[in-house]
């Protein structure tokens, strides 16, 4: 069967893995990275223009959304863990000329999120109410949410697959194809949701009909994309493989990262639930305060996703030097996104604060008083961003798990449970918490980015600084 399948690179494919492994590396990060921190951004505009509609609809809304968005994170997790761990050993393969492989990693990726998102709904969708009863959901949220949780659940579905998607586009140097389709998925996605909301009157549940429908066109797009049987990124069913070599590396760096993954976001909904004892406003505010943070570290996630293919590739290339000069760029741009941002965000923040508060002065003041803590940690979370580029790109996962473990259990979780036992700093707590974890998860990164460094100068012979050593 093996030998009737094609495996092949376009002359695109070829193109960009000529100038991955050999074009100078800033310009290789710039060219992945910027389509990709634009798409990030994109992103954060549509969470927060989502939640700037259901805004329009009531407080109680604009909360539910923020709060159930979170738990949709925590599922969400799986599917996108293992995208990314899978999505590194296909820019492995890629980078080291193995397109054979290449085809039946993707291939193997699409049928692995399709048996997860099948299970996620049999075991979700029927036993929705008490699943978020489990997670500690206020019981209003719950009511006016259920519905809308159900909705969401088949849309995350949908979006594993193009999740998957635009890893492998992402992989084979793609970010402009990425934006673009993004770019016309958000104006449907936003189109729809206008409709729905200010024509229509409708409720959260017609926000969460919108979503499904955009990513749906998404997928159609992705379905066409890949529909290309001799070329090494296309899907075929012939290569799908369960055997060990094909499947055992990716999941055996995907694991951590969706352990990673929903451990972080599980620590996002304990954040979220003992904050509930400062009213469902405060739940609200510091959902809105994550997002108008996204505006920062998105960008710099897209740069460490773009990095970490890159750096990906040429590993797989045995070209282990200039990773590191790839994870220096990333660092670089990455820092300087925090700086810009972070300033023009606090500038900003009585107008990004009214745009989501409406005329509730006090829901307002609110959002600022969170946010201006949370601000604090955007140039160490630049940082953070970049170590998980190098350490993503050379498939150190378990020490990802580390780092997002200790940014949530040890730097967030800890620190709210003893202002609330033994301070009555009351809300502004939420934010406060949101500095240190940032800030210190910058600390930790960096001191982690420093061993890895060395770690991996003597493991490959080469220096961080300067040519490569000579044996």
């Amino acid at each position: 069967m093996e030998k009737n399948m094609q495996a092949d690179l376009s002359k695109k494919d070829e193109q960009f893995r000529e100038f991955s492994l050999n074009g100078p590396t800033w310009r290789v990060v710039l060219y992945v990275g910027f389509p990709l921190a634009l798409y990030e951004s994109l992103n954060q505009l549509f969470k927060i223009l989502d939640t700037m509609m259901a805004s329009h609809i009531g407080a109680s809304a604009v909360s539910a959304v923020a709060y159930l968005s979170q738990i949709n994170m925590m599922i969400s997790a799986v599917g996108t863990g293992l995208a990314v761990g899978a999505s590194i050993k296909v820019s492995q393969a890629y980078g080291a000329g193995d397109f054979m492989l290449v085809k039946k990693r993707v291939s193997t990726m699409f049928a692995m999120c399709g048996a997860l998102g099948i299970a996620i709904l049999l075991v979700l969708v029927p036993f929705t109410p008490e699943f978020l009863r489990l997670m500690n959901t206020p019981e209003e949220f719950i009511a006016d949410g259920s519905t809308y949780f159900r909705l969401e659940l088949f849309g995350m579905v949908i979006t594993f697959f193009n999740n998957v998607y635009i890893a492998i586009e992402r992989a084979r140097g793609n970010s402009k194809r990425i934006l673009i389709l993004n770019t016309a998925v958000i104006v449907v996605k936003l189109g729809l949701t206008a409709w729905f909301v200010y024509g229509l009157g409708g409720g959260i549940n017609m926000i969460s009909c919108a979503t499904i429908i955009s990513q749906s066109l998404l997928l159609l797009a992705a379905c066409i994309n890949m529909n290309q049987k001799g070329n090494a990124f296309g899907f075929s069913l012939r290569a799908i493989s369960i055997k060990k070599e094909v499947i055992c590396p990716m999941l055996t760096l995907s694991f951590p990262v969706i352990v990673e993954r929903i451990a972080f976001a599980v620590g996002k909904v304990i954040v979220n639930s003992m904050s509930t004892v400062y009213g469902s406003w405060t739940v609200g505010a510091l959902g809105i305060s994550n997002n108008i943070g996204g505006i920062t570290t998105n960008p710099q996630n897209g740069f460490q996703e773009g990095g970490s293919s890159i750096i990906s590739q040429n590993l797989g290339a045995g070209r282990p030097k200039r990773a590191l000069l790839a994870f220096r760029w990333v660092l670089y741009i990455d820092m300087l996104i925090g700086l810009v941002i972070m300033t023009a965000s606090l500038l900003c923040l009585n107008q990004l604060a009214g745009l989501f508060a409406g005329d509730n002065a006090e829901f307002a003041e609110m959002i600022k008083q969170i946010y201006r803590f949370e601000a604090v940690g955007a140039i160490p979370l630049g940082v953070n961003a970049a170590v998980m580029a190098l350490l993503y790109g050379f498939g150190k996962t378990c020490v990802t798990l580390v780092m997002n473990f200790c940014r949530v259990f040890l730097f967030r979780v800890p620190v709210l449970w003893a202002l609330q036992q033994f301070t009555d700093l009351g809300n502004v707590s939420a934010g406060i918490v949101m500095a240190v974890s940032n800030v210190a998860s910058g600390v930790l990164a960096a001191v982690v980015g420093v061993i890895e460094i060395r770690r991996i100068c003597n493991t490959y012979d080469v220096r961080y600084f300067g040519g490569e050593r000579k044996n």
